[in-house]
Protein backbone atom coordinates (compact mmCIF):
# COMPACT_ATOMS: atom_id res chain seq x y z
CA UNK A 1 0.00 0.00 0.00
CA UNK A 2 1.44 3.38 -0.63
CA UNK A 3 1.83 5.95 1.76
CA UNK A 4 -1.30 7.88 0.04
CA UNK A 5 -3.38 4.68 0.53
CA UNK A 6 -2.42 4.63 4.23
CA UNK A 7 -2.80 8.57 4.38
CA UNK A 8 -6.36 7.62 3.24
CA UNK A 9 -7.20 4.81 5.33
CA UNK A 10 -6.08 6.84 8.46
CA UNK A 11 -8.47 10.22 7.92
CA UNK A 12 -7.32 12.12 10.31
CA UNK A 13 -10.60 13.40 13.04
CA UNK A 14 -9.14 17.00 12.96
CA UNK A 15 -9.11 19.18 9.56
CA UNK A 16 -6.61 21.56 11.63
CA UNK A 17 -3.34 21.49 13.23
CA UNK A 18 -1.43 24.37 14.96
CA UNK A 19 2.02 24.09 16.44
CA UNK A 20 2.90 27.31 19.09
CA UNK A 21 6.50 27.65 20.69
CA UNK A 22 5.96 29.65 23.84
CA UNK A 23 7.46 32.20 25.52
CA UNK A 24 7.27 33.29 29.37
CA UNK A 25 9.45 36.71 28.90
CA UNK A 26 8.16 40.06 29.86
CA UNK A 27 4.07 40.66 30.31
CA UNK A 28 1.43 39.24 28.42
CA UNK A 29 0.87 42.41 26.40
CA UNK A 30 4.91 42.35 24.92
CA UNK A 31 5.57 41.53 21.58
CA UNK A 32 8.08 38.71 21.88
CA UNK A 33 10.32 37.30 19.15
CA UNK A 34 9.97 33.67 20.69
CA UNK A 35 6.13 33.33 20.36
CA UNK A 36 5.28 31.33 17.51
CA UNK A 37 2.34 29.88 15.53
CA UNK A 38 2.26 27.60 12.67
CA UNK A 39 -0.44 25.75 11.08
CA UNK A 40 -1.31 22.92 8.84
CA UNK A 41 -4.51 22.10 7.04
CA UNK A 42 -5.33 19.63 4.37
CA UNK A 43 -2.16 17.86 4.46
CA UNK A 44 -0.06 21.12 3.13
CA UNK A 45 2.65 21.95 5.27
CA UNK A 46 2.61 24.04 7.59
CA UNK A 47 2.61 28.00 6.98
CA UNK A 48 3.67 30.62 9.83
CA UNK A 49 0.48 32.75 10.55
CA UNK A 50 1.28 36.62 11.73
CA UNK A 51 -0.23 38.33 14.22
CA UNK A 52 -3.10 40.71 13.10
CA UNK A 53 -1.80 43.73 12.23
CA UNK A 54 -1.05 46.49 14.59
CA UNK A 55 2.31 48.57 15.84
CA UNK A 56 3.23 44.88 17.27
CA UNK A 57 6.13 42.69 14.82
CA UNK A 58 5.63 39.72 17.19
CA UNK A 59 2.52 37.57 18.91
CA UNK A 60 2.10 38.58 22.52
CA UNK A 61 0.03 35.76 25.04
CA UNK A 62 -2.88 38.07 25.33
CA UNK A 63 -2.82 37.82 21.54
CA UNK A 64 -2.63 34.28 20.88
CA UNK A 65 -4.86 33.12 23.80
CA UNK A 66 -7.34 35.46 21.90
CA UNK A 67 -6.69 34.28 18.17
CA UNK A 68 -6.90 30.59 19.64
CA UNK A 69 -10.10 30.94 21.11
CA UNK A 70 -11.53 32.38 17.81
CA UNK A 71 -10.44 30.08 15.77
CA UNK A 72 -11.49 26.77 18.62
CA UNK A 73 -14.34 28.37 18.17
CA UNK A 74 -15.22 27.75 14.80
CA UNK A 75 -16.43 24.67 12.98
CA UNK A 76 -13.68 22.77 12.31
CA UNK A 77 -11.85 20.48 14.55
CA UNK A 78 -8.43 21.37 15.04
CA UNK A 79 -5.37 19.67 17.28
CA UNK A 80 -3.06 22.47 19.08
CA UNK A 81 -0.01 21.88 20.79
CA UNK A 82 1.73 23.97 23.07
CA UNK A 83 5.17 23.48 24.29
CA UNK A 84 4.75 24.65 28.03
CA UNK A 85 3.15 22.26 31.22
CA UNK A 86 -0.27 22.15 32.11
CA UNK A 87 0.03 21.46 35.18
CA UNK A 88 2.65 20.55 37.96
CA UNK A 89 3.83 17.30 39.45
CA UNK A 90 1.90 15.08 42.25
CA UNK A 91 3.75 16.38 44.96
CA UNK A 92 2.86 19.95 44.14
CA UNK A 93 -0.50 19.40 44.91
CA UNK A 94 0.48 17.37 48.09
CA UNK A 95 2.65 19.65 50.15
CA UNK A 96 -0.23 22.31 49.34
CA UNK A 97 -2.92 20.14 50.10
CA UNK A 98 -5.11 20.77 46.65
CA UNK A 99 -7.31 18.59 45.48
CA UNK A 100 -6.00 16.37 42.73
CA UNK A 101 -8.47 18.27 40.42
CA UNK A 102 -6.77 19.98 37.40
CA UNK A 103 -9.56 23.09 36.78
CA UNK A 104 -9.94 23.62 40.40
CA UNK A 105 -5.78 23.69 40.04
CA UNK A 106 -6.05 26.67 37.23
CA UNK A 107 -8.20 28.62 39.51
CA UNK A 108 -5.93 28.30 42.47
CA UNK A 109 -2.79 29.05 40.57
CA UNK A 110 -3.68 32.20 39.07
CA UNK A 111 -4.93 33.73 41.87
CA UNK A 112 -1.82 33.56 43.15
CA UNK A 113 0.74 33.38 40.13
CA UNK A 114 -1.84 35.89 37.68
CA UNK A 115 0.63 36.48 35.01
CA UNK A 116 -1.80 37.11 32.41
CA UNK A 117 -2.82 40.69 34.20
CA UNK A 118 -1.57 43.92 32.62
CA UNK A 119 2.39 44.74 32.99
CA UNK A 120 2.72 41.80 35.20
CA UNK A 121 6.32 39.66 34.66
CA UNK A 122 6.45 35.89 35.54
CA UNK A 123 9.72 37.57 38.20
CA UNK A 124 7.41 40.01 39.56
CA UNK A 125 5.26 37.33 41.59
CA UNK A 126 8.67 35.46 41.77
CA UNK A 127 10.03 38.07 44.17
CA UNK A 128 6.76 38.88 45.55
CA UNK A 129 5.87 42.31 43.73
CA UNK A 130 2.87 40.85 42.35
CA UNK A 131 0.77 38.04 43.91
CA UNK A 132 1.30 35.42 46.53
CA UNK A 133 3.71 33.49 44.72
CA UNK A 134 5.29 32.03 47.59
CA UNK A 135 2.31 30.34 48.87
CA UNK A 136 2.47 28.33 45.82
CA UNK A 137 5.94 27.27 44.69
CA UNK A 138 7.44 23.79 44.17
CA UNK A 139 11.52 22.18 44.17
CA UNK A 140 13.43 21.89 40.95
CA UNK A 141 14.06 18.32 41.75
CA UNK A 142 10.27 17.54 41.83
CA UNK A 143 8.86 16.17 38.48
CA UNK A 144 6.00 15.19 36.77
CA UNK A 145 5.66 11.29 35.72
CA UNK A 146 5.66 12.45 32.25
CA UNK A 147 9.24 13.68 32.49
CA UNK A 148 11.07 11.31 33.91
CA UNK A 149 9.23 9.01 31.07
CA UNK A 150 10.47 11.72 28.30
CA UNK A 151 13.90 11.86 29.70
CA UNK A 152 15.23 15.40 29.07
CA UNK A 153 12.29 17.72 29.93
CA UNK A 154 13.09 19.47 32.78
CA UNK A 155 10.91 19.85 36.11
CA UNK A 156 8.47 22.73 35.96
CA UNK A 157 10.42 24.54 38.67
CA UNK A 158 13.63 24.90 37.25
CA UNK A 159 14.28 28.45 36.70
CA UNK A 160 16.97 30.20 34.81
CA UNK A 161 18.79 27.24 33.09
CA UNK A 162 18.99 26.76 29.51
CA UNK A 163 16.14 25.10 28.18
CA UNK A 164 13.98 25.34 31.51
CA UNK A 165 10.29 25.71 30.45
CA UNK A 166 9.26 27.20 34.39
CA UNK A 167 8.32 30.47 33.06
CA UNK A 168 6.53 29.50 30.24
CA UNK A 169 4.66 27.35 32.12
CA UNK A 170 3.97 30.24 34.66
CA UNK A 171 3.23 32.27 32.19
CA UNK A 172 0.62 30.31 30.02
CA UNK A 173 -1.66 28.41 32.34
CA UNK A 174 -3.32 31.14 33.07
CA UNK A 175 -4.15 31.88 29.68
CA UNK A 176 -5.26 27.66 29.64
CA UNK A 177 -7.94 28.88 32.07
CA UNK A 178 -9.19 32.12 30.03
CA UNK A 179 -9.67 29.49 27.09
CA UNK A 180 -11.67 26.83 29.02
CA UNK A 181 -13.85 29.85 30.94
CA UNK A 182 -14.58 30.98 27.50
CA UNK A 183 -15.35 27.80 25.30
CA UNK A 184 -16.21 25.22 28.42
CA UNK A 185 -16.60 22.09 26.74
CA UNK A 186 -15.42 22.82 22.84
CA UNK A 187 -12.33 22.38 23.42
CA UNK A 188 -10.99 18.99 25.15
CA UNK A 189 -7.80 19.64 27.04
CA UNK A 190 -5.79 16.27 26.75
CA UNK A 191 -5.89 14.31 29.32
CA UNK A 192 -7.39 16.17 31.92
CA UNK A 193 -11.06 16.12 30.00
CA UNK A 194 -10.36 12.18 29.30
CA UNK A 195 -7.98 10.34 27.14
CA UNK A 196 -10.07 10.29 24.21
CA UNK A 197 -11.24 13.55 22.41
CA UNK A 198 -14.67 13.11 21.36
CA UNK A 199 -15.02 13.18 17.54
CA UNK A 200 -16.08 16.79 15.99
CA UNK A 201 -14.03 18.72 18.88
CA UNK A 202 -11.08 20.41 18.92
CA UNK A 203 -8.31 19.91 21.35
CA UNK A 204 -5.23 21.14 23.31
CA UNK A 205 -2.38 19.15 24.25
CA UNK A 206 1.21 19.80 25.85
CA UNK A 207 3.79 19.31 23.64
CA UNK A 208 8.07 18.59 23.54
CA UNK A 209 9.69 19.90 20.74
CA UNK A 210 12.60 17.77 21.27
CA UNK A 211 10.83 14.82 20.45
CA UNK A 212 9.79 15.88 16.70
CA UNK A 213 11.74 18.90 15.70
CA UNK A 214 15.00 17.06 14.76
CA UNK A 215 12.92 15.16 12.19
CA UNK A 216 12.04 18.10 10.17
CA UNK A 217 15.13 20.11 7.54
CA UNK A 218 15.62 23.82 9.54
CA UNK A 219 15.77 25.96 5.98
CA UNK A 220 16.34 28.58 7.14
CA UNK A 221 13.70 28.89 10.19
CA UNK A 222 14.83 30.27 13.43
CA UNK A 223 14.77 28.02 16.85
CA UNK A 224 11.84 29.49 17.81
CA UNK A 225 10.26 28.84 14.10
CA UNK A 226 11.09 26.12 13.62
CA UNK A 227 10.05 24.65 16.94
CA UNK A 228 6.08 25.14 16.03
CA UNK A 229 6.40 24.48 12.59
CA UNK A 230 7.76 21.11 13.51
CA UNK A 231 5.02 20.49 16.32
CA UNK A 232 2.31 21.48 13.31
CA UNK A 233 4.02 19.03 11.13
CA UNK A 234 4.29 16.33 13.22
CA UNK A 235 0.62 16.42 14.89
CA UNK A 236 -0.68 16.27 11.05
CA UNK A 237 1.58 13.86 10.34
CA UNK A 238 0.81 11.95 13.47
CA UNK A 239 -3.10 11.91 12.43
CA UNK A 240 -2.60 11.08 8.59
CA UNK A 241 -0.93 7.61 9.10
CA UNK A 242 -2.21 7.00 12.47
CA UNK A 243 0.44 7.12 15.12
CA UNK A 244 -1.98 10.07 17.00
CA UNK A 245 -4.22 7.14 18.22
CA UNK A 246 -1.66 5.89 20.03
CA UNK A 247 0.19 8.82 21.40
CA UNK A 248 -3.09 9.43 22.78
CA UNK A 249 -3.25 6.49 24.47
CA UNK A 250 0.06 6.11 26.21
CA UNK A 251 0.82 2.71 28.52
CA UNK A 252 0.14 3.13 31.70
CA UNK A 253 -1.22 1.57 34.53
CA UNK A 254 -4.91 2.60 36.25
CA UNK A 255 -3.03 4.23 38.83
CA UNK A 256 -0.47 6.04 36.52
CA UNK A 257 -3.44 7.03 34.55
CA UNK A 258 -5.24 8.75 37.34
CA UNK A 259 -1.73 10.76 38.49
CA UNK A 260 -1.32 11.86 34.89
CA UNK A 261 -4.33 13.22 34.27
CA UNK A 262 -3.82 15.58 37.25
CA UNK A 263 0.14 16.30 36.31
CA UNK A 264 -0.95 16.16 32.77
CA UNK A 265 0.94 14.55 29.66
CA UNK A 266 3.37 14.84 26.58
CA UNK A 267 1.80 13.99 24.02
CA UNK A 268 3.72 11.60 22.07
CA UNK A 269 5.64 10.37 24.91
CA UNK A 270 4.99 6.50 25.81
CA UNK A 271 3.94 5.32 29.10
CA UNK A 272 6.47 2.44 29.24
CA UNK A 273 10.03 2.64 28.23
CA UNK A 274 11.50 -1.25 28.04
CA UNK A 275 14.89 -1.89 28.33
CA UNK A 276 16.68 -1.59 24.48
CA UNK A 277 13.60 -0.42 22.89
CA UNK A 278 13.55 3.26 20.87
CA UNK A 279 9.22 4.27 20.68
CA UNK A 280 8.49 5.36 17.77
CA UNK A 281 6.91 8.28 19.76
CA UNK A 282 10.54 9.52 20.70
CA UNK A 283 12.20 8.61 16.90
CA UNK A 284 12.31 12.27 14.98
CA UNK A 285 12.28 10.23 11.82
CA UNK A 286 9.60 7.74 12.52
CA UNK A 287 7.27 7.37 9.94
CA UNK A 288 8.25 10.28 7.55
CA UNK A 289 6.34 10.66 4.87
CA UNK A 290 7.34 12.14 1.30
CA UNK A 291 5.15 15.20 2.07
CA UNK A 292 7.61 16.20 4.86
CA UNK A 293 11.23 14.70 4.56
CA UNK A 294 12.73 17.61 3.13
CA UNK A 295 10.87 20.56 4.49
Amino acid sequence: MSWLARRFEHMPAFSRFIGIDYSGAETPNSSLKGLRVYLAEGGALPVEVPPPPSPRKYWTRRGIAEWLMERLAEDKPTLVGIDHSFSFPFRYFEVHRLLPDWPAFLDDFQRHWPTDEDHTYVDFVRYGSIGNGAARTGNARWRRLTEERAGGAKSVFHFDVQGSVAKSTHAGIPWLRFIRQRLGPRVHFWPFDGWDIPAGRSAIAEVYPALCSRGFARLGRTGDQHDAFSIAAWLSRAACDGALASFLNPDLTPPERAVAQVEGWILGVPGLIRAGERPDSLDPTACNHNMYSLH
